[in-house]
């Protein structure tokens, strides 16, 4: 029987080569929050999450002083009792946010340290649809000075290039002729095959505005419009998705369940972008796509994709995995040891135990430092 003896825990802030501009917001350092639990059998599983542009502390005090204590000494087979025992730990301090971000983080570890355990890679270990490689789309369009619509376009169709059927492009920081000025340059960079999606980062506040768009936007035919609102604007989601016939996608920062199920009733959302190092972990993450398979709703996970990956192999109602081509963005690439490789718009599955990679120790001790909790 695998006893959880250690949980260490480190907040990483890495800084961005180029400042990166989002729809509304500009960010120039990233936050992650590193774990690693380890067993009395000296297997290690690794869990992680996004923080934020700061915030780091608010992550290592979660693990330390709320949930690493939960796990030691358990029996790291029982993930679903650890979570809820976890959840129930932190139930005044944080449902969601950045101590639901460390639970989820936790929850990561564990299903990789049983993986581990088992001598099987993370998507078998779940039940796999998929054995060597799951489709992907490439991430970008990020706002940089002095990006015109043009080398927006050549951007997109670098990534065709590569071999990727689908793109992602951000979208609504500029007025919305100008948006569709990008949005245009891209499809006509790529070809009217290729699927494009669109990424609003919550730059809309209500749905007079974000029609003002969707009506520019429509003869492009976009794969999908991302987080068009604040993320619990459910009700604006769901009348935008009454306007026009463009799917619309969101939940890459929900947390459980609950939120997800009020999107999947109120029909706000046709495609989820469930975050499994936000939401609540592996576990939590399963709960979602099942759910919404019974909606006949398709996951598309949002960022992370060493982590994704895997999942979306074990998940029949899930299509894409969310693929950044460098360290540019997700720079997070940067802390860990071996990289995932695409072929042809495929990320190539691991096929080693757990998640298939491990943090790169020297990355890592130039942005943090581990402490350990026994």
């Amino acid at each position: 029987m695998p006893v959880i003896e250690s949980v260490q825990v480190c907040a990483a802030a890495v800084p961005l080569d180029h400042v990166t501009s989002f729809s509304n917001r500009t960010v120039s350092t990233r936050h992650y929050g590193l774990v690693k639990v380890r067993s009395t059998d000296g297997v290690e599983g690794i869990g992680f999450c996004y923080i934020g542009s700061d915030g780091g502390p608010i992550f290592t005090a979660a693990v330390e002083h709320l949930l690493a204590k939960v796990l030691i000494g358990k029996d790291s087979y029982g993930v679903e009792g650890l979570w809820q025992a976890m959840y129930q730990e932190a139930l005044l301090q944080g449902r969601q946010g950045t101590v639901m971000r460390a639970l989820s983080a936790l929850d990561i570890a564990l299903w990789d340290l049983n993986a581990k355990t088992q001598g099987l890679p993370l998507h078998k270990f779940l039940g796999a649809m998929e054995l060597e490689s799951v489709p992907a789309y490439a991430s970008g369009g990020y706002y940089l000075d002095g990006k015109t619509p043009e080398k927006l376009g050549e951007e997109m169709a670098s990534y065709v290039a590569l071999g990727f059927g689908a793109v992602k492009m951000k979208t609504g920081r500029h007025s919305p002729k100008e948006e569709e000025a990008r949005l245009k340059a891209a499809r006509e960079a790529i070809g009217p095959d290729v699927e494009l999606m669109m990424d609003c980062n919550n730059a809309w506040q209500d749905v007079t505005q974000a029609m003002q768009y969707i009506r520019r936007f429509e003869q492009y035919e976009p794969y999908f419009i991302e987080e068009p609102f604040g993320p619990d604007d459910i009700d604006s989601h769901a009348k935008l998705a009454r306007l026009t016939h463009l799917p619309i996608a969101t939940a890459e920062i929900g947390y459980g369940r609950w939120y997800h199920k009020e999107l999947l009733d109120k029909q706000a959302a046709s495609i989820l972008q469930t975050d499994a190092a936000v939401c609540g972990g592996i576990t939590e993450w399963k709960r979602i796509a099942a759910t919404a398979a019974s909606y006949g709703v398709v996951v598309c996970p949002h960022w992370f994709h060493d982590l994704h990956a895997p999942l979306v192999a074990a998940t029949p109602n899930a299509r894409y995995v969310e693929f950044f081509w460098d360290d540019q963005v997700l720079n997070f690439r940067r802390l860990v040891d071996r990289q995932l490789s695409q072929k042809n718009g495929r990320v190539i599955l691991h096929q080693e135990p757990g998640l298939g990679f491990g943090f790169d120790e020297t990355a890592v001790a130039k942005y943090g430092r581990w402490t350990s909790i026994r």
